[in-house]
């Protein structure tokens, strides 16, 4: 980070050094601090990409537990499933508020969507909302054959391009409009990618969806200094607010459209229903906030994942051979794997959660505020505290988890219990993703039908990179390509539907 500009503006901060650099005898345990701290920028000069794995290196140096200066503002870290355990259970409503950050401000419509909210009624009645009309069993199994039917289509896609010979494919892009149309045709109840007419609106939304995950997380500057945002330091906030009207505009014409063709089957439909009743609560904003989190939480977080488990599948033959035999014995070979036959594929489950332990699609979860002063491991943490769990770490951590870099699934064979606060790819707690089951879902089944309908090898004999990208989702840095060749089952299914 260039810090020049800092230095320039540093007659504008001498008024807020009391805040900068808080009395010890007010805050005599704080956690553990790495240096340096610079004057002012405190620690800000460390915000560079891939911050869970900077963040590790600093608690094998400090701790499970440390703190560090973003400007005004005291952040603390934790890393070992202990501390998160603490942070989730003994203080989970006192760290249930979200930090107010800029780009809650533009995407979550004024910090009132339920990822953004601050802890309180109306973060209760929207959470309530999501957990009985979109993530209940019951919406759910409405929309499981939308999700059978989507992950067909892809099959085909692959089969039209394998089914002679092996043949080489992008996974990335392929994965990235199977988990967009997933959510567009329950939010909206139509494809957006495989349209001709929607496929470059739906191509420049995904392109926001990506953004909007490169500005997240706590990584703007200006987000510590206000002053910053006076400035607007490195077009950041310009860029926010281009992205999010951007994103508004479609959104709001998803709802439009279902207003004027009185669209009443799905969600966006429902959701106008109530509107109808209660117009003072479910306002358009509130209708496309709900819209937002489903399309940020669930695509590019799902097809990441999915992305990752092949990767790391085709760098372990044996492990895709191994999972390849399960879906014969148990599915065979005349039809496709069933999203409910997944419980019945404990070795495909073992995989699935050991690419969520491996690359969480949160390194960092979504950061919390504490509301009032608590206590961490027995460190102060005082009110107005950011709250970073790093995820990638605990699930990385050598006392919790042997060999842990390497992929083992066999790891969780035996139904082994592990605890809450070990593995973290949803959170924990009141503020936890409340999509996690429909992410399972989506997840199981469309690894379950790539390993059961294809053959797959990698494009040459070196091994798939594994590098991380930059973004809050934790992408590849490199998108998948592979070598893929249509099994029995696939000619079996489409050449009979031909």
């Amino acid at each position: 980070m260039d810090t020049t500009c800092f230095y320039i503006l540093l007659p504008l901060f001498l008024l807020l050094l009391p805040l900068i650099f808080p009395s010890k005898s007010r805050n005599p345990n704080l956690p553990p601090s790495p240096a340096p701290a610079l004057p002012v920028i405190g620690h800000l000069h460390l915000l560079r990409p891939l911050m869970h794995r900077i963040y590790h290196k600093f608690s094998e140096k400090l701790g499970p537990i440390f703190s560090l200066r973003f400007g005004t503002r005291l952040v603390v870290v934790v890393s070992s499933p202990a501390a998160a355990e603490e942070c989730f259970t003994k203080n989970d409503i006192v760290l249930a508020n979200r930090p107010r950050l800029i780009i809650g401000k533009y995407i979550g419509y004024n910090y009132t969507s339920v990822a953004t909210t601050p802890y309180g009624e109306h973060w209760r009645n929207l959470r309530r909302l999501t957990a009985i009309e979109i993530f209940s069993s019951s919406r759910l199994n409405m929309f499981q054959s939308m999700r059978q039917d989507e992950t067909k289509i892809l099959l085909r896609k692959l089969y039209q391009k394998s089914q002679n010979d092996f043949a080489r494919v992008e996974l990335k892009s392929l994965l990235s409009e199977f988990s967009f149309n997933i959510i567009m045709r329950m939010v909206a109840g139509k494809r957006y990618f495989g349209e001709s007419e929607d496929d470059e609106q739906a191509k420049e939304y995904r392109e926001l969806i990506k953004e909007a995950f490169r500005y997240g997380g706590v990584s703007n500057p200006s987000d510590f200094f206000p002053v910053l945002r006076w400035i607007d330091y490195k077009g950041k906030e310009k860029g926010i607010k281009r992205m999010s009207k951007e994103m508004d505009a479609f959104l709001q014409g998803l709802i439009d459209e279902h207003r004027r063709d009185k669209v009443k089957t799905t969600m966006i439909g429902h959701f106008l229903d109530l509107q109808e009743s209660q117009p003072e609560y479910y306002t358009d904003s509130i209708i496309k906030g709900i819209i937002m989190v489903m399309l940020l939480g669930g695509t590019d977080t799902t097809s990441v994942t999915i992305e990752w488990a092949m990767s790391v599948l085709l760098n372990h033959p044996e492990k895709l051979e191994k999972a390849k035999a399960e879906l014969d014995r148990v599915v065979g070979n005349h039809r496709l794997v069933d999203e409910s036959e997944v419980c019945k594929l404990p070795y495909l489950q073992n995989i699935i959660s050991e690419t969520f332990r491996l690359f969480p699609a949160a390194p960092l979860l979504v950061p919390r505020e504490s509301s009032e002063d608590c206590k961490i491991g027995g460190y102060d943490i005082p009110k107005g505290t950011i709250l970073l769990v790093n995820a990638w770490a605990i699930h990385r951590d050598p006392m919790t988890w042997d060999d842990p870099d390497s992929f083992n699934p066999e790891r969780f064979e035996g139904g082994k219990e592990i605890g809450a606060a070990k593995l973290l790819p949803f959170g924990m707690g009141r503020r936890s993703c409340p999509g996690n089951g429909l992410a399972t879902r989506v997840v199981g089944l469309s690894v379950g039908s790539l390993v059961q309908c294809l053959e797959w090898r990698r494009i040459s004999e070196e091994m798939v990179d594994l590098s991380e990208g930059i973004g809050i989702s934790m992408p590849k840095a490199i998108p998948l390509e592979a070598k893929c060749k249509a099994r029995q089952v696939l000619h079996n299914v489409f050449s009979s539907s031909a």
